[in-house]
């Protein structure tokens, strides 16, 4: 069976509990640790869901915020929806009445 596996990120809300509202308070702290980000790439790593993150930007920021990993980004996974094949229709499929069928049209020639 398969398996849908997502996740929330939540460094924005980890930063507000910190009071940190700016994402640039964050770059000095990082730069303390050996991590090395732009302005952008911070403004994205706290605003937007990242896809790739490496794992020593995890570790300082998890050291930053005295946090866990499970405390920066949330996991969910669920089984993921498996088709019937049973008889009954999908609620958005009209069913047809089999019993009325057209008749063929005969076109005369005038």
């Amino acid at each position: 069976m398969k398996r849908k596996v997502d996740y929330t990120w939540r460094l924005a809300e980890l930063m507000a509990a910190r009071g940190l509202h700016n994402t640039t308070d964050l770059i000095p702290l990082l730069a303390e640790r050996d991590i090395t980000l732009s302005r952008p790439q911070v403004y994205r790593l706290v605003n937007q869901r990242p896809e790739r993150v490496s794992l020593m930007t995890i570790a300082a920021l998890c050291d930053i915020f005295d946090c866990e990993s499970t405390d920066l980004f949330t996991t969910t996974a669920r089984d993921a929806r498996v088709r019937k094949t049973g008889t009954a229709p999908p609620p958005n499929v009209v069913s047809l009445d089999r019993t009325v069928r057209p008749r063929r049209a005969n076109i005369l020639d005038e």
